[in-house]
């Protein structure tokens, strides 16, 4: 659990600071959020790269992360920011997931 939430502060400060320096910085509250949707994604790849859990439980406890994120986009700022980052939110997921495959043991937590 520690590492994922290491995974999740690093991934957002990550995508945070790369954000603020390579485009035009806008709101700082939606570079933020935008960023913290890159972190969630890394952290809860790695929090459910378990290879003994079953494939629902996995689906389920991402699908909670993607609802949270829609809700404090829809709460916070608008629909299309809201949509930005559940689309990032996936890839990453799906990256992590892409990169361990390329592993023997099909995961990168051992």
């Amino acid at each position: 659990m520690v590492k994922a939430l290491m995974y999740f502060v690093v991934g957002t400060l990550i995508s945070f600071f790369l954000r603020r320096l390579t485009g035009s910085p806008v709101d700082f509250w939606v570079e933020l959020y935008v960023a913290s949707a890159f972190g969630i994604g890394w952290g809860l790849a790695y929090f459910v790269d378990h290879p003994e859990w079953p494939l629902p439980k996995k689906m389920g406890i991402s699908f909670i992360g993607i609802i949270f994120l829609v809700v404090l986009g829809l709460i916070r700022f608008d629909f299309e920011i809201a949509v930005s980052s559940i689309l990032k939110f996936s890839t990453v997921f799906v990256a992590y997931y892409m990169i361990a495959s390329f592993r023997e043991s099909k995961s990168l937590r051992y």
